[in-house]
């Protein structure tokens, strides 16, 4: 071969290697090497809400996770814990902008059925979190035992009354699976457990809104004068009964077992207002769902549910730092 001919067959070689190279380095999903700078993935991440100090402490997980992994987290959830159709339309508008994985917390175990669908269907992975969805076409469930929340509710209720009494099961909202489940521990655990204590309601809703809660409680205290424990199984329930109690001077006489945690309901419970506030991790739910989800993206195996746990904290044991850590997250650093 001719010395010019050598040299031109070198160059076109050389030229397929870097393009067969810059191709494999750049493809979808994939990530650069360390020498031209890894590809940084876009994860949004859907609450059912955005005001409960509970969704404050998953954004902060999750941002911590963006943090230490090297993702860039978009925050954006429905303004109303009760407004499907916006959070439909937060889903969607995320699968437009082509984003590389989803976390959803759906505020409806039906009607978030369909968009998630379509994000798998688009090749955007999703991870479920908090609250459960049915089917099973997403990646990974991370969430607390619900069910197992509400047993430990009403095992705590039942020991404040001495195993009897006459209660209110004040349910939260029709769809949401999370409160769902915990209702069902709760009324299953009673009704099996302790034939002493009797509901005297146990099909109510108390709505997305403490003022809501706190309305639908006052009622009930009015009909019922005699109710001697409650239970409510999230933040905004808690706190809106809890109030109702204060209002009729009968906070720490009527026994109170609630959900979740906020600065109101942690003196409140110093007070022995409230007998105890069962307690999830919302800080690792978020922390895990967003890494679950970059592991899947990233082609490593992931388990298909994940617990974040669960725990009961009581006038007695709130001051131990595991308990107190959960309930006063450190999530101000993170999101304010």
């Amino acid at each position: 071969m001719k010395p010019g001919i050598k040299f031109f067959s070198a160059i076109f070689f050389l030229s397929i290697s870097v393009l067969v190279w810059s191709a494999a380095a750049c493809r979808p999903g994939g990530q650069q090497s360390a020498g031209s700078g890894a590809r940084t993935y876009k994860l949004a991440v859907i609450p059912k809400g955005t005001t409960h100090e509970f969704w404050k402490a998953v954004h902060a997980g999750a941002v911590k996770a963006g943090q230490e992994l090297g993702v860039e987290i978009f925050w954006k959830g429905p303004q109303k814990e009760d407004d499907r159709a916006q959070q439909i339309t937060v889903v969607e508008d995320f699968i437009s902008r082509r984003v590389d994985g989803i976390v959803l917390a759906p505020l409806d175990d039906r009607a978030l059925m369909r968009p998630v669908d379509e994000a798998m269907r688009d090749g955007i992975p999703v991870v479920i979190m908090d609250s459960n969805l049915q089917g099973d076409n997403y990646i990974s469930f991370v969430a607390t035992d619900n069910y197992q929340g509400g047993v430990l509710a009403a095992r705590r209720l039942a020991e404040v009354l001495g195993g009897k009494g006459k209660i209110f099961l004040i349910r939260y909202l029709e769809g949401s699976a999370s409160t769902t489940f915990r209702e069902q521990g709760f009324l299953e655990t009673i009704t099996k457990d302790y034939p002493g204590i009797e509901f005297l309601v146990k099909d109510q809703y108390a709505g997305t809104t403490t003022e809501s809660a706190y309305q639908l409680t006052e009622n009930l205290l009015s009909r019922y004068p005699q109710v001697e424990g409650i239970f409510a199984p999230n933040e905004s329930s808690t706190f809106g009964a809890l109030r109702a109690l204060q209002h009729y001077g009968l906070a720490g006489k009527v026994k109170l077992v609630g959900f979740d945690s906020s600065a109101k309901l942690i003196q409140a419970l110093e007070n022995n207002e409230i007998q105890g506030l069962v307690l999830q991790d919302p800080m690792k739910m978020g922390y895990l769902a967003v890494k679950v989800l970059l592991d899947h993206i990233q082609g490593r195996p992931v388990e298909k549910r994940i617990d974040t746990g669960v725990t009961v904290a009581t006038p007695e044991n709130m001051n131990q730092p595991e308990i107190r850590n959960l309930l006063e997250p450190d999530f101000a650093r993170y999101v304010r």
